[in-house]
């Protein structure tokens, strides 16, 4: 059985350049930190997560599930590290928690929790999908400040004909916009419609990866993602992250995620306890 990594390879950390760049533009993209051995293992395992294999015996959230879910749609699974352990060495990895601690400027990092993502090809039957354009803060408003991170993991190659992700430098910059739809497939719309501020210009960047990269980006930053139209699917995990200093704020649109059940109320409060592990600080692998 293949085992997710335990210590942070140095040699994937952002230098002190790539620390501004995201300062700046609101994204950065890791080298590979994921071989093709661990590679093949994880792909299985999500396999597994779709014919409901779970090897702890609990379920994730939201699983699309293979002989009862539409084979064309996109598929996405929250918090598949609940159910499997190569799973969850994905959703915890060392190196990743280590570069969103230094991305953040954060002494800890915690996950949030963990998106299963599987774009399927242009076969026959099957759709194309698109990502719309959003802002992951505006679906964790249970959070009282932005300071989340995601980190998107590739699990094969990526580019503009399989649906990559695409960033719109320097809009974590804009605060939280009233724009965003993961499921809208309309993204020349959202974007005509949306109020961007001032003497600020909509610009797209496309993220292309080789499989194992690892794309970072701040919870207020503009992405979406085009349609796969390629044969073959497009697969990926979101780790989302936050920091230690990350409280709880009831009483918003965000009380209906589920970590908000977590807290039992407890209004201004740090997201901490076992629901919430740490990648990277004086507790991770405790």
């Amino acid at each position: 059985m293949t085992t997710i990594h335990k210590q942070v390879n140095d040699a994937c950390l952002p230098a002190r350049e790539d620390v501004e760049f995201f300062d700046k533009n609101g994204y950065w993209v890791s080298p590979v930190i994921f071989s093709e051995e661990e590679l093949a293992a994880i792909k299985d395992h999500q396999d597994r997560i779709y014919r409901g294999e779970f090897e702890t015996g609990r379920a994730p959230v939201c699983n699309w599930l293979e002989g009862v879910d539409n084979p064309r749609a996109l598929r996405k699974t929250d918090n598949s590290h609940w159910s499997d352990s190569v799973l969850r060495g994905v959703a915890t990895d060392p190196t990743i928690g280590a570069i969103a601690g230094m991305l953040m400027h954060a002494d800890t990092i915690r996950l949030w929790h963990d998106q299963l993502l599987y774009k399927p090809g242009r076969g026959p039957g099957r759709e194309t999908a698109n990502v719309g354009w959003h802002q992951d803060f505006s679906y964790w408003q249970c959070a009282k400040e932005p300071t989340l991170v995601t980190a998107w993991v590739a699990f094969t190659d990526v580019d503009l004909s399989n649906g990559c992700m695409q960033m719109v430098p320097r809009s974590h910059q804009w605060g939280l916009l009233k724009m965003s739809d993961f499921f809208e497939q309309n993204m020349e719309k959202q974007q005509a419609d949306m109020d961007i501020p001032e003497n600020e210009q909509f610009t797209t960047k496309p993220i292309i990866m080789k499989a194992g990269q690892v794309s970072f980006h701040h919870a207020l930053t503009i992405h979406g993602s085009g349609a796969n139209t390629t044969e073959e699917a497009r697969r990926s995990m979101a780790v989302h992250l936050m920091t230690g200093e990350t409280r709880y704020k009831q009483g918003t649109r965000g009380d209906g995620h589920f970590n908000a059940g977590f807290m039992k109320g407890r209004d201004g409060e740090l997201f901490d306890g076992p629901e919430f592990p740490v990648l990277y600080g004086a507790s991770a692998n405790k």
